[in-house]
């Protein structure tokens, strides 16, 4: 099988395709055949040095993928051969084959394809976490999503629109009337116009109740000043690190540059201010199985009654690595980006 191989840190040419044996399962595992494979910033930031979860390299990332179960271990539902399915993906979903538990395993909503079924695991899980499971999002309340652009932005606003809370964005431009035709109530260009600045003239000086965040940096601070009473900041990402650089050293000195612009949250003004803050991160919730089961069938549910809609802006081959990561990069997706072997 091929796979795509981050050989080192730093810039596109690092992305190499590969050929592997065959997988083999073990036991309890199934070998899927990957149709479709996701594409998210962790990769892109795991490629340049940034990602502190990341494996040692040479690696291949990944998190989710979309595909029909080619063989089973003897510990295995027989049921499962042949299906269409999704899965969770600890690293490897670049590849032509992942292995994978049984209890990793989503049969794939007839009416998606496999591209769109691919964008479900992470795009929106970490937004139902956001906004549903942390976040706690009113019908009665206001939301602000950063990248409302990008996947999980997407994702976010399917989920916030389903709940009836009042929605801003923050996207360019050129992404606005796409937005206003998935229904996002209010579009801020972040790129001409200072965002917060924005918003505050948007909601009368009052903020937002919910702000789901991943640009890290100073931009934390400023959207946890944009917070409302009882409000709530969702953190899942650092992308403001990742601006301008392409690896090695520039890549390191980035990352430690917006870590020290974060801000620190002490206890007291958090009570004074009826303010909450909290954090999201995919990849430290392998312990907790039967919880992602339980958000993943809600996300399901979602799509068989219609509200949850992915979109898939482009595709790219596996030979195309290269092209998709930097087509992330200097933000031309509207929604999901994906590798097909």
């Amino acid at each position: 099988m091929r796979q795509i191989v981050n050989t080192s840190n730093g810039g596109y040419e690092v992305l190499e395709v590969q050929e592997v044996p065959d997988l083999e399962p073990e036991p309890n595992e199934v070998i899927v055949k990957v149709k479709a494979s996701g594409l998210n910033f962790a990769d892109i930031l795991a490629r340049k040095g940034q990602y502190p979860d990341g494996p040692s390299k040479p690696c291949v990332m990944g998190y989710e993928v979309s595909g029909v179960v080619d063989s089973i271990g003897n510990q295995v539902d027989d049921e499962w051969l042949g299906k269409e399915v999704i899965t969770f993906t600890r690293f490897k979903g670049h590849a032509e084959q992942v292995a994978v538990r049984e209890s990793q395993l989503f049969e794939k909503p007839d009416r998606l394809s496999y591209a769109e079924a691919a964008t479900l695991p992470v795009n929106y899980l970490t937004a139902h976490i956001l906004i549903t499971v942390m976040g706690s999002l009113q019908s009665y309340e206001s939301i602000l999503i950063h990248n409302v652009g990008g996947g999980v932005g997407i994702a976010a606003l399917d989920i916030a629109q389903h709940i009836g809370a009042t929605t801003y964005g923050t996207a360019s431009k050129r992404k606005h009337n796409f937005l206003a035709e998935r229904g996002l109530d209010y579009a801020i260009d972040y790129r001409n116009k200072d965002w917060y600045e924005e918003l505050m003239d948007l909601t009368n000086e009052k903020g937002i109740e919910l702000i789901t965040d991943p640009l890290g940096g100073k931009e934390w601070k400023r959207s946890y000043k944009a917070l409302r009473t009882t409000g709530r900041l969702g953190m899942f990402g650092i992308s403001s690190a990742s601006e301008g650089t392409s690896g090695g050293i520039g890549a390191i000195w980035s990352m430690l540059k917006t870590v020290v612009q974060m801000p620190f949250y002490h206890p007291l003004p958090l009570v004074s201010k009826n303010r909450g803050v909290f954090g999201v991160n995919l990849g430290h919730m392998w312990q907790e199985p039967e919880k992602a089961k339980i958000w993943m069938n809600e996300i399901l549910k979602g799509v068989e009654e219609g509200w949850i809609n992915p979109h898939v802006d482009a595709t790219f081959q596996f030979e195309e690595a290269a092209e998709a990561h930097r087509y992330i990069e200097e933000r031309k997706n509207i929604g999901k980006v994906i590798l097909t072997p």
